[in-house]
């Protein structure tokens, strides 16, 4: 199926990794030139060359940190200076989890901050050039525990909440201009990162933090939220479904949230 990327731009914030990496990757090898923004210049770099390895006809690896406004404005203004027009913007980043007992008011302004406000200041930012372009998409990704809870993750769930909301509402102002705007919700998802953090955890339980079954053997022993499937999800399963959403071959969908979870409960 041709998503028709072909002479398109994109934006991937969160791109140099995970889930972010894999959307960037798949939207350059659907022929879109895209520009991905993160903090570390040395994993843009390594990430840049592996778009660039799918035949994505121009890539731009921006240092952007997305919890300081200034930082968003230049990363969009050399976005600008570059291509004058843009059809995708996928925001990925999120903030850290931690317990309630664990966050003071300067915890929770920074999970706002990253978590909500950078989506806000990108969109801000970016909407000029969505608008001068022949066709035009935003993707959030928000997250599967927005609808299931966990006490680890009370900051992190509050924005993700307040990003599939503020998702929803621009979906309206901008439906009437032709700028369809969606929201994936993913469910656990096995990245490289992921993997790394929980090797331990999981190892004690004599489980791989590698393996989609056993990541999701483990969620539900401790969280009692299991899926489906059966198995946790990979990167590439949320870049088809986010793909697809910011592609011109989207023409109907809008103002949705797509959960990507293996299969849960909620609709």
């Amino acid at each position: 199926m041709d998503l028709g990327f072909e002479g398109a731009t994109a934006v991937v914030t969160g791109g140099s990794k995970g889930m972010g990496l894999a959307i960037a990757e798949t939207l350059g090898a659907e022929g879109a030139s895209v520009a991905i923004m993160a903090r570390g210049q040395r994993g843009l770099d390594a990430a840049a060359e592996r778009i660039r390895e799918t035949g994505a006809p121009e890539v731009l690896a921006l240092t952007v940190d997305m919890a300081d406004a200034g930082s968003i404005a230049a990363g969009y203004s050399a976005v600008g200076e570059a291509w004058k027009h843009l059809n995708v913007l996928v925001h990925t980043v999120g903030p850290d989890a931690g317990a309630f007992e664990d966050l003071d008011d300067d915890d929770w302004h920074a999970a706002f901050d990253l978590g909500t406000m950078s989506a806000v200041r990108s969109v801000r930012a970016a909407l000029p050039m969505l608008r001068a372009a022949d066709w035009a998409r935003i993707v959030t990704l928000s997250a599967h525990s927005i609808q299931r809870q966990s006490p680890r993750l009370v900051a992190y769930t509050a924005t993700k909440a307040a990003l599939s909301s503020f998702t929803k509402n621009l979906s309206k102002s901008l439906g009437p201009e032709g700028i369809l705007v969606n929201c994936v919700c993913p469910g656990t998802i096995v990245t490289a990162s992921f993997t790394e953090i929980l090797r331990d955890v999981l190892g004690a339980d004599g489980l791989n933090s590698a393996d989609p079954h056993d990541v999701m053997t483990w969620v539900e022993r401790t969280y009692g939220h299991p899926c489906d499937l059966g198995r946790a999800g990979l990167p590439e399963e949320i870049a088809s479904a986010t793909a697809y959403l910011a592609s011109r071959r989207n023409g109907y969908v809008t103002g949705a949230t797509v959960n990507v979870d293996g299969g849960s409960d909620f609709i």
